[in-house]
């Protein structure tokens, strides 16, 4: 049994190499065999989870206050200190095992895994990875640092985005044009960021064999069950049946409007339509303060399922959650876990919008993925392939919409889930794009390392997918888009996870139209499987079927247009 582990945050935040190395070197010189299998498992397991709640709670210190130079510093002692040692000892321990050729139960997938890692494991590839995680973290330092002056104020530019729901159209040209002048201010920092990330990802896949990094990430990623060419398929079928449905969304927003052509600021980041309020019904305000989020949150999910209520509070009682927007904390949104308490902690940047109320139930279902899989006895069992994780979080935004009335009137919660119905409508045709850019960056290496060459490459792919919004002398604007979708630089690869989680949430809410006690009781099933069972099994369990075909795509187009059709009538 291992000793003299670190228990509290501060202790676990403070671990150094020297203290860590001794765990490793007592697993690596026992006798594994049959009888000794499980505490050599167990004690692996529980070393494994204070190394990534170290690193976890690391890096929520780096995105709370990207200005903290203190917590930057621990940060990048974890990257060059432990980091790269941690990834070798962990190697020798997967080789070990596998050498032993034991197969412990409940363990058939995470060995899989483990095949797939060890043969893609390089000792050179360390420094490299992490070089990769500090350019992430610079990343997030320059978008982090954004802000603009907003009559009379210095604003982030998410509280900015605010702005794009204002009636007055004047008012909404006028904010996207100061977001964008000062996003295009930062050109050339992302240029120089991308080669270095471009450079890095070379001599990754370069190190491993692989032909490109798209196969390195291919298999770093566990992609066992669908391939690049599936990924075509399905933008094929994107572009092939939801287009059409996401130009009927884009017609309505046109003859809401009274317009013969619509503009980005007319939409939201230029793909996603939000209806501007008709005369006299203003913008749709869900809370002013984030104590009201979090009570009205809770109260969403104690009528979807009162398990899932229960864990939300243990969120907020535990202070387990960051959802107010703020100078200098990072952009976006995100869940991560504390693996050896074996609870999550959720990051949002909330400023009083719908899509915080949305982005709020999304990280919690995340967040209810680490609860129903705290059971799970070995950390290596936690692995979920992201195309289901993202069921968890796009399921539950669908399982909770009913609720909304939390926030809202009938109507006004009509609205909203006719918001919400419409983007995940636009929301396929973007997808396509972050995904087929991708695959063409890294097809194509010496152009993908061309900032100019991107530039042209994203703007042919938006006006592909996305062709019905008029960007006319505001080429640079749309065609630097590949900046700011964050995936792109810090993730590579993770985008496409969520259109396929997408259309398994819309089956699962299709599944809860007919038995909404049904449809969660499979839904917390699949997410309790954690990482036990294949991709397809997973969807099976939870009771959607894995696919890419225009045929299933249909359904849930269908599916959407139905049920917005249905709330129109509420409005």
């Amino acid at each position: 049994m291992l000793k003299t582990l670190p228990s509290t945050p501060q202790e676990i935040i403070a671990w150094t190499w020297p203290e860590i190395e001794p765990h490793y070197k007592d697993l690596q010189a026992r006798l594994l065999d049959a009888s000794s299998m499980d505490a050599w498992l167990a004690d692996w397991s529980k070393l494994g989870e204070l190394l990534e709640e170290m690193y976890s709670r690391l890096a929520v210190a780096t995105s709370v206050n990207t200005a903290d130079k203190e917590a930057d510093e621990r940060m990048n002692r974890f990257l060059d200190g432990i980091f790269p040692n941690a990834l070798a000892a962990e190697q020798k321990l997967k080789e070990m095992l596998l050498a032993s050729k034991l197969e412990p139960k409940g363990f058939e997938i995470p060995l899989r895994n483990m095949r797939a890692e060890a043969e893609l494991f390089r000792e050179s590839n360390l420094p490299l990875l992490a070089e990769q995680q500090k350019l992430s973290i610079e990343y997030d330092k320059i978008y982090g640092a954004q802000t603009v002056q907003w009559e009379g104020d210095e604003i982030t530019l998410t509280k900015l985005a605010m702005t794009f729901q204002d009636p007055d159209r004047n008012q909404r040209e006028k904010a996207w044009h100061l977001k964008a002048e000062r996003q295009l201010a930062d050109v050339e920092a992302i240029n120089d960021l991308w080669q270095k990330f471009m450079d890095v990802r070379a001599g990754i896949a370069q190190n491993a064999g692989k032909p490109s990094f798209r196969e390195y990430a291919w298999q770093q990623k566990l992609r066992f069950d669908y391939t690049p060419e599936d990924c075509k398929s399905f933008a094929d079928a994107i572009e092939k049946v939801v287009v059409p449905a996401a130009t009927r969304v884009y017609e309505k927003r046109k003859q809401a409007l009274g317009l013969n052509t619509l503009r980005p600021w007319d939409l939201v980041d230029g793909w996603y339509s939000r209806p501007t309020p008709a005369p006299g019904r203003p913008s749709l305000k869900p809370f002013s303060h984030i104590d009201e989020l979090k009570s009205k949150v809770s109260s969403i999910f104690h009528k979807v399922d009162p398990a899932l209520g229960k864990h939300f509070d243990t969120l907020l009682a535990e202070g387990l959650t960051d959802l107010d927007n703020r100078k200098n904390k990072a952009p976006g949104a995100y869940c991560t876990s504390y693996t050896s308490l074996r609870k999550p902690f959720i990051f949002v940047n909330a400023v009083g919008v719908h899509d915080d109320v949305m982005t709020t139930l999304h990280e919690s279902g995340h967040a209810f993925h680490v609860f129903e899989t705290a059971k799970l006895p070995y950390v290596h069992q936690l692995t979920v392939p992201m195309e289901f994780a993202e069921v968890a979080s796009m399921g539950m935004e669908l399982l909770a919409s009913p609720y909304l009335t939390e926030f809202y009137s009938e109507a006004e919660m009509a609205r909203a889930r006719i918001e919400h119905l419409e983007r995940s409508l636009l929301f396929w045709p973007f997808m396509a794009v972050v995904d087929s850019f991708q695959h063409w960056v890294y097809e194509n290496p010496a152009s993908g390392a061309d900032p100019q060459a991107c530039d042209a490459k994203w703007g042919e792919l938006w006006d592909r997918f996305l062709p019905a919004v008029d960007w006319s002398g505001l080429e640079t604007v749309k065609n630097t888009g590949w900046h700011r979708k964050q995936h792109i630089h810090q993730v590579p690869f993770y985008y496409v996870e969520y259109g396929l989680a997408q259309l398994g949430a819309v089956q699962i809410f299709g599944n809860a139209r007919k038995d909404q006690a049904g449809a969660v009781a499979a839904y917390r099933k699949a997410l309790a499987l954690g990482g036990t069972v294949t991709l397809p099994e997973l969807f099976s369990t939870a009771g959607a079927r894995f696919g890419f075909d225009s045929a299933t795509v249909r359904q849930a187009v269908d599916l959407i247009e139905q049920v917005i059709a249905e709330l129109e009538m509420k409005t």
